[in-house]
């Protein structure tokens, strides 16, 4: 008998190297880990760096339903970007990749290495725009619908690719 699996929502990131490539092959990436499949997919979407200098991102989110617990999860994400070579040199760094885990079910977790919902996941364009694409009714854990923060990042241009 399997494991239960949890729906997560993962917020994938580029904007060193073949950006677009780096995205895609993370997402293979993304179905090759135990105990987990694909769910949905977002389209690509260019952005601009918030808070930061550098090439344009290109974002997307995925769902993945998986039985790997919380930090399991988060340990396989830092290794899929340490093979990409993910660097973090400061905060806000341009990257190869970046994987970010912005919900884990309905659960709301605070340790020191995870939090989740991710804690800028409904101030960035490049999360909520994605996300909503592929799942219009998700509701963040604690702080209501997602669409419902999308008046708050109307000034952040995202494009579809």
């Amino acid at each position: 008998m399997s494991a239960a699996r949890t729906a997560c929502y993962i917020g994938i990131g580029s904007n060193l190297g073949d950006a677009r490539a780096n995205v895609e092959r993370a997402i293979e990436r993304l179905k090759q880990l135990p105990d987990t499949t694909l769910g949905a997919q977002s389209s690509l979407f260019r952005t601009a760096p918030i808070d930061a200098g550098g090439d344009d991102y290109i974002n997307a989110v995925v769902r993945i339903d998986t039985a790997l617990p919380p930090q399991e999860l988060l340990q396989a994400l830092q290794a899929i970007e340490l093979d990409f070579g993910r660097e973090r040199p400061f905060p806000n760094a341009p990257r190869t990749l970046d994987l970010d885990i912005e919900l884990y079910g309905q659960q709301i977790i605070s340790t020191p290495a995870l939090t989740v919902p991710h804690p800028r996941m409904t101030q960035r364009a490049f999360v909520l725009i994605p996300l909503l694409q592929i799942d219009p009714l998700v509701t963040i854990p604690g702080l209501g619908p997602a669409h419902t923060f999308v008046p708050r990042v109307a000034g952040q241009a995202i494009q579809r690719v």
